[in-house]
């Protein structure tokens, strides 16, 4: 939308006379008007001059010259509701009780500081929702406004708190280990839900879950999953080669330039309607871009952050300032949170959750919290967030050099710091047994090993991966592997329904009755194997044969 704006003399037409002497005392210009159209000519004739104006705007306050800047950026207008809930209101007060009170002196909003120095004026423009208020800055006024100097920022917020920084949850680099696990699931076509029990603690102590769907988006927003988010062979494998650093930079690097990975979507108690679209990429940037006026070594309250961004940014994701038109549902309580009362519940909890969600599960902040347990109140950038934020591999990280254990019941205990692609290609030979922080279980079996072979993995491959990384092998395991490739399974263990009669006579009849159709392999002259949810039926014929049985079978198997 494309707005002409006024210039000065438009701007100031219809103002008293006693509002041009205040913008006249605020620029130190004489001012000795008759009447408000001669004043107006002169205080515009006095204001052309870019030294007046550079010198002005570069003596107002911080706060003021913020303001100037962001309707600047804006070209030179924005609504006027949204300039005012960002930078104060503008009372509303006559000629007289104005001139009494003088509140230009004492301005109690960086609008009034800009209002009485006629740095910004305000008007109604047409727009394709009709008539609109603005507040803008007079056109010949923007080309002389000086560019900001350079100086750096204010930190956002304040300190942590002793309390709020008492126990410590430190980041690792644990992901790593987590995207090794996700990729050989997916790839074996496991369902994601499989993995729920193991992954109920890959969020590392954050307060915000890092299940399988959410690593799986990080993973495709890296570039290692295709469209159908299925592995993509030659980047899944550089991934996994990779030193430990390099591999949490391509994590890092996926997540900072992903318009996909969408972290709105994701805060919990929240539902999504409708057919409106956020900007999660610009959002993501200027949330990092707020966070980097945070001092880098030190502990940082994450509620004074949060409520400082309230106060001087609070529409860093809705550059419009639109709090009506996204249609964000309150799970539990099924209202609409439209409006800008409910920015702590949306917009606050945004920044919350980048804090302690991504930049946690990445290893980019350590966390706080009061207590165990309780809610995390502080961060502190680790020493390599810098360079993983710059796309860099940060140094330190531990190398993955660990051998794996092979045990004679062909069970592979895997160190974490085992090689990853290691790891990928074992559990994708194997059953998974168990998981915890420090070793991941895996079992072969027949099972396990047709369904490698299904996908085209060759035996011989996993024998050169147990020499050149178990501490020893028992030549047991390497002898059931060889057989169970010539042989393939030579033993399996059933659950079985078996029946067992007083005599072998009594047999030879069950058989010869209607019962036959139910009874599969004999295990001896008086013991038979019943079809699997058939005993009932088969002690109902013997009974019509004169017999009396009882059933000691598991009610699960009563079908």
């Amino acid at each position: 939308m494309e707005i002409q704006v006024p210039d000065l003399a438009h701007a100031l037409q219809g103002h008293d006379q006693g509002y041009l002497r205040i913008v006249a005392e605020l620029w130190g210009i004489s001012f000795d008007a008759a009447d408000a159209r001669s004043g107006l000519k002169l205080l515009v004739s006095a204001l052309h001059d870019r030294a007046l104006v550079s010198r002005v705007v570069n003596s107002l306050p911080e706060e003021a010259r913020r303001a100037l800047d962001d309707l600047a950026a804006q070209n030179g207008y924005m609504p006027w509701a949204l300039f005012t809930r960002r930078y104060g209101m503008l009372r509303s007060m006559g000629p007289g009780r104005r001139d009494r009170e003088k509140p230009y002196l004492q301005p109690v909003s960086t609008a009034e500081v800009l209002w009485y120095r006629a740095l910004i004026s305000r008007a109604f423009f047409d727009t394709p929702d009709g008539p609109q208020e603005f507040a803008f800055i007079p056109e010949d006024l923007m080309d002389w406004i000086p560019p900001a100097e350079n100086a750096p920022r204010s930190a956002l917020g304040r300190a942590a708190s002793p309390l709020e920084r008492k126990h410590l949850i430190a980041s690792s680099d644990y992901i790593l280990d987590h995207a090794c696990t996700l990729l050989a699931a997916l790839r074996l076509g496991m369902p994601l839900e499989a993995l729920e029990k193991d992954a109920a603690g890959w969020g590392g102590g954050s307060p915000y879950a890092l299940t399988p769907l959410i690593l799986r988006d990080l993973l495709a927003a890296a570039g290692l999953l295709d469209e159908a988010l299925m592995p993509r062979l030659e980047p899944v494998r550089a991934f996994l080669e990779a030193g430990r650093g390099e591999a949490l930079a391509i994590l890092v690097s996926g997540w900072l330039r992903s318009d996909t990975f969408n972290e709105l979507f994701l805060l919990p108690g929240l539902e999504m309607e409708g057919e409106w679209r956020n900007q999660p990429l610009q959002t993501r940037l200027r949330v990092l871009d707020l966070l980097s006026t945070v001092p880098a070594d030190s502990w940082w309250s994450i509620p004074a952050f949060t409520h400082a961004v309230y106060q001087s940014y609070p529409d860093f994701q809705r550059p419009a300032g639109d709090y009506d038109s996204w249609h964000i549902r309150d799970r539990e309580r099924g209202e609409f949170l439209r409006g800008f009362e409910h920015w702590e519940r949306v917009d606050g909890a945004l920044l919350d959750y980048i804090i302690a969600g991504p930049l946690f599960w990445l290893g980019i902040v350590d966390l706080a919290a009061p207590a165990p347990g309780g809610p995390v109140s502080a961060f502190r950038f680790k020493a390599w967030a810098n360079d993983l934020l710059k796309g860099t591999a940060p140094q330190g990280l531990a190398p993955e050099n660990q051998a794996i254990t092979a045990t004679s019941d062909a069970r592979l205990v895997v160190p974490r710091l085992a090689p990853r692609s290691l790891r990928y290609q074992l559990a994708r030979f194997s059953q998974w047994e168990k998981a915890d922080d420090e070793k991941y279980t895996y079992r072969l079996t027949p099972a396990s090993l047709l369904k490698a072979h299904e996908q085209g993995l060759r035996l011989s491959h996993l024998v050169g991966l147990l020499r050149r990384y178990a501490r020893t092998v028992p030549p047991s395991l390497y002898k059931a592997l060889d057989r169970w490739e010539e042989h393939g399974s030579e033993a399996s263990v059933e659950s079985l329904v078996v029946l067992r009669l007083s005599s072998p006579k009594l047999l030879t009849e069950l058989r010869k009755s209607r019962a036959a159709r139910f009874l599969g392999d004999p295990l001896g002259p008086t013991a038979v194997i019943v079809q699997p949810g058939a005993w009932k039926k088969v002690l109902a014929i013997l009974a019509e044969l004169g017999y009396l049985g009882e059933a000691r079978v598991l009610e699960e198997d009563d079908n």
